[in-house]
C-alpha cells in the first residue's frame, strides 16, 4: 500500500539523519516550509501555559514537559466528523516519529474541549480507536476545580475557538501547534491537507537544531523523502 510505503520510506531516511554534520538551520527550514507549505504558519512567542490532567487523574503541567518539543491539538471525543481525522493524521506522524530517534524526544498532546462528556473511560478508549500510541501520546482533561470551559479557553489562547451549538457540537477549525523544548509555541500546522513529511522535518528541526543539507551532486533525504508524497 503507498502509506506503507511512505511510512517505510519516511522513517528509513529520517533514522538517517545525523545529529551533526553541515545543515539547514532552523530558520532555514522555516523558510523552505514557508515557501513550500502553504498550511504552515512560523510562530515565535510563550505557548499559552496549562495545568491539566490525564484520565487517571495524574496532573501534567505545560513546565513539565520542557526538554520535549510537543505536538498539541485539541478536539472532543464525540466529534462526528473532522476531530477523528485530525486524531489520525497526528497518528499518521506519531507513528513516522516513533520509528526514529525523535520518539524520545517528542510528546504528542491531545486536549478535549468537552471534559464534561469525555469522561476517564472514553478517554482511555480515544487513543487505541484512532492509532495514538500511549508511549508517548497524552490526551488531557480538565481539572476537577476549573470551570468546564476551561480548555476551549485554552484552545482560544492557542488562536482558534471551539464553539458550542445548542445540539451539543462544536463549530472549530482545525490547528495542529508545535510547541519547542523551551516552551515556545514555534508554528501552527492548518487543517488536514499538510504534508506529515512537513510536521516531520520541522520537529526534527527543533529537537537537533538541524536538518541535512543538499549533498555535493547528490540528492538530499529531504528531495528522496518528498518524492514519496
Amino acid at each position: 500500500m503507498l502509506t506503507s510505503r511512505i511510512f517505510i520510506a519516511a522513517a528509513a531516511l529520517l533514522m538517517l539523519v545525523p545529529a551533526a554534520a553541515s545543515a539547514h538551520s532552523l530558520v532555514e527550514v522555516e523558510k523552505i516550509l514557508g515557501d513550500g507549505e502553504k498550511y504552515f504558519q512560523m510562530i515565535d512567542k510563550p505557548a499559552p501555559d496549562f495545568t491539566l490532567q490525564m484520565a487517571d487523574g495524574r496532573t501534567v503541567k505545560q513546565a513539565d514537559l520542557r526538554g520535549q518539543v510537543v505536538v498539541l491539538n485539541f478536539v472532543y471525543a464525540s466529534c462526528p466528523d473532522v476531530c477523528p481525522l485530525h486524531s489520525e493524521k497526528i497518528a499518521e506522524v506519531q507513528g513516522m516519529i516513533n520509528e526514529t530517534p525523535m520518539k524520545d524526544l517528542v510528546t504528542f498532546v491531545t486536549v478535549t474541549t468537552d471534559p464534561v462528556n469525555d469522561t476517564a473511560d472514553v478517554m482511555r478508549g480515544y487513543g487505541p480507536a484512532h492509532g495514538l500510541d500511549p508511549v508517548n501520546w497524552l490526551f488531557l482533561t480538565k481539572l476537577q476545580e476549573q470551570s468546564e470551559s476551561s480548555t476551549r479557553e485554552l484552545a482560544e489562547a492557542f488562536g482558534h475557538g471551539f464553539d458550542k451549538t445548542e445540539d451539543g457540537l462544536q463549530m472549530h477549525g482545525i490547528v495542529t501547534h508545535v510547541i519547542d523544548g523551551e516552551g515556545r509555541w514555534r508554528a501552527n500546522f492548518h487543517g488536514l491537507k499538510f504534508q506529515s513529511i512537513n510536521l516531520i522535518t520541522f520537529v526534527n528541526a527543533l529537537t537537533n537544531g538541524s536538518v541535512p543539507k543538499h549533498g555535493h551532486g547528490r540528492r538530499s533525504w529531504w528531495e528522496r523523502v518528498t518524492d514519496y508524497f
